[in-house]
Protein backbone atom coordinates (compact mmCIF):
# COMPACT_ATOMS: atom_id res chain seq x y z
CA UNK A 1 0.00 0.00 0.00
CA UNK A 2 1.37 3.54 -0.90
CA UNK A 3 1.32 6.44 1.42
CA UNK A 4 0.52 9.81 1.25
CA UNK A 5 4.38 10.73 1.37
CA UNK A 6 5.25 7.89 -1.38
CA UNK A 7 3.01 10.20 -3.33
CA UNK A 8 4.29 13.38 -2.70
CA UNK A 9 7.64 12.59 -3.17
CA UNK A 10 7.08 10.90 -6.36
CA UNK A 11 5.20 14.17 -7.70
CA UNK A 12 8.35 16.05 -6.53
CA UNK A 13 10.77 13.87 -8.57
CA UNK A 14 8.73 13.86 -11.81
CA UNK A 15 8.75 17.98 -11.50
CA UNK A 16 12.59 17.88 -10.67
CA UNK A 17 13.07 15.07 -13.30
CA UNK A 18 11.01 17.24 -16.11
CA UNK A 19 12.75 20.47 -15.07
CA UNK A 20 16.48 18.90 -15.62
CA UNK A 21 15.32 17.67 -19.37
CA UNK A 22 14.23 21.14 -20.39
CA UNK A 23 17.01 22.52 -19.28
CA UNK A 24 18.80 20.16 -20.80
CA UNK A 25 16.90 19.90 -23.85
CA UNK A 26 17.43 24.03 -23.99
CA UNK A 27 21.08 23.90 -23.78
CA UNK A 28 21.91 20.86 -26.34
CA UNK A 29 19.78 22.49 -28.83
CA UNK A 30 21.59 26.15 -28.83
CA UNK A 31 24.74 23.83 -28.67
CA UNK A 32 23.66 22.25 -31.79
CA UNK A 33 22.52 25.60 -33.29
CA UNK A 34 25.86 27.12 -32.19
CA UNK A 35 28.10 23.75 -33.96
CA UNK A 36 26.06 23.93 -37.05
CA UNK A 37 27.05 27.79 -36.97
CA UNK A 38 30.50 26.53 -37.00
CA UNK A 39 30.71 24.10 -39.06
CA UNK A 40 28.81 26.08 -42.04
CA UNK A 41 32.52 28.53 -41.74
CA UNK A 42 34.42 25.56 -41.42
CA UNK A 43 32.98 24.08 -44.79
CA UNK A 44 32.44 27.13 -46.62
CA UNK A 45 34.95 29.95 -45.37
CA UNK A 46 37.94 28.09 -44.49
CA UNK A 47 40.02 29.43 -47.46
CA UNK A 48 39.01 33.41 -46.29
CA UNK A 49 40.19 32.76 -42.87
CA UNK A 50 43.57 33.08 -41.59
CA UNK A 51 45.80 30.94 -39.59
CA UNK A 52 44.92 32.11 -36.33
CA UNK A 53 41.13 32.40 -36.96
CA UNK A 54 41.26 28.51 -37.99
CA UNK A 55 43.00 27.77 -35.02
CA UNK A 56 39.81 29.36 -33.24
CA UNK A 57 37.74 27.31 -35.37
CA UNK A 58 38.97 24.46 -34.75
CA UNK A 59 39.23 25.09 -30.72
CA UNK A 60 35.37 25.96 -30.90
CA UNK A 61 34.56 23.24 -33.04
CA UNK A 62 36.12 20.16 -30.39
CA UNK A 63 35.08 22.56 -27.26
CA UNK A 64 31.06 22.37 -28.69
CA UNK A 65 30.73 18.78 -28.58
CA UNK A 66 32.35 18.28 -25.27
CA UNK A 67 29.97 20.76 -23.64
CA UNK A 68 26.59 19.16 -25.50
CA UNK A 69 28.38 15.85 -23.93
CA UNK A 70 27.96 17.39 -20.63
CA UNK A 71 24.00 18.69 -20.97
CA UNK A 72 22.59 15.62 -22.64
CA UNK A 73 20.20 14.00 -20.08
CA UNK A 74 21.00 10.55 -20.84
CA UNK A 75 24.25 11.25 -18.79
CA UNK A 76 21.36 12.28 -16.25
CA UNK A 77 19.22 9.29 -16.36
CA UNK A 78 22.62 6.61 -16.67
CA UNK A 79 24.23 8.24 -13.30
CA UNK A 80 20.89 8.68 -11.30
CA UNK A 81 18.57 5.93 -12.31
CA UNK A 82 16.94 4.40 -10.43
CA UNK A 83 16.03 7.55 -9.19
CA UNK A 84 15.49 7.11 -5.30
CA UNK A 85 16.87 10.47 -4.46
CA UNK A 86 15.49 13.88 -5.11
CA UNK A 87 17.95 15.97 -3.88
CA UNK A 88 20.49 14.01 -4.62
CA UNK A 89 19.87 13.96 -8.33
CA UNK A 90 18.99 17.83 -8.67
CA UNK A 91 22.64 18.78 -7.40
CA UNK A 92 24.78 16.01 -9.65
CA UNK A 93 22.37 17.70 -12.36
CA UNK A 94 23.39 20.89 -11.69
CA UNK A 95 27.11 20.06 -11.46
CA UNK A 96 26.79 18.84 -15.07
CA UNK A 97 24.85 21.62 -16.21
CA UNK A 98 27.49 24.05 -14.92
CA UNK A 99 30.57 21.96 -16.19
CA UNK A 100 28.83 21.91 -19.87
CA UNK A 101 28.20 25.75 -19.62
CA UNK A 102 31.85 26.29 -19.13
CA UNK A 103 33.19 24.77 -22.63
CA UNK A 104 29.49 26.69 -24.36
CA UNK A 105 30.54 29.83 -22.69
CA UNK A 106 33.93 29.27 -24.67
CA UNK A 107 32.75 28.40 -27.50
CA UNK A 108 30.36 31.10 -28.01
CA UNK A 109 32.67 33.46 -27.53
CA UNK A 110 35.02 31.93 -29.91
CA UNK A 111 32.35 32.03 -32.37
CA UNK A 112 31.78 36.06 -31.54
CA UNK A 113 35.33 36.24 -32.34
CA UNK A 114 35.24 34.78 -35.86
CA UNK A 115 32.27 36.73 -36.44
CA UNK A 116 33.64 40.14 -35.95
CA UNK A 117 36.90 39.59 -37.17
CA UNK A 118 35.68 40.21 -40.86
CA UNK A 119 34.50 43.00 -39.71
CA UNK A 120 36.81 44.58 -37.00
CA UNK A 121 40.18 43.60 -37.64
CA UNK A 122 41.91 45.01 -34.17
CA UNK A 123 39.18 44.58 -31.67
CA UNK A 124 37.30 40.94 -31.89
CA UNK A 125 38.80 39.35 -28.79
CA UNK A 126 37.60 42.56 -27.09
CA UNK A 127 34.33 43.26 -28.80
CA UNK A 128 33.54 39.66 -28.15
CA UNK A 129 33.74 39.98 -24.39
CA UNK A 130 31.20 42.96 -23.96
CA UNK A 131 28.35 40.64 -24.09
CA UNK A 132 29.87 38.41 -21.35
CA UNK A 133 30.73 41.55 -19.49
CA UNK A 134 27.25 42.73 -19.68
CA UNK A 135 25.30 40.17 -19.03
CA UNK A 136 27.72 39.79 -15.61
CA UNK A 137 26.53 43.69 -14.90
CA UNK A 138 23.04 42.58 -15.08
CA UNK A 139 23.58 39.51 -12.79
CA UNK A 140 25.22 41.90 -10.41
CA UNK A 141 22.48 44.50 -10.59
CA UNK A 142 19.62 42.36 -10.14
CA UNK A 143 16.80 42.72 -7.11
CA UNK A 144 16.35 39.66 -5.44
Amino acid sequence: MRSHDDDVKKDRLFGDYDTVLKESARLTTFGAVLFGFLLNISIRGVNQLIYAEKIILVLALFSIPISVLFVMPVIYHHLQFPYTDVDKFKRRAHRFIIFGLIPTGFTLYLGMVLAFSPLIAELPYFIAVLPFAFVYVLYRLRKY
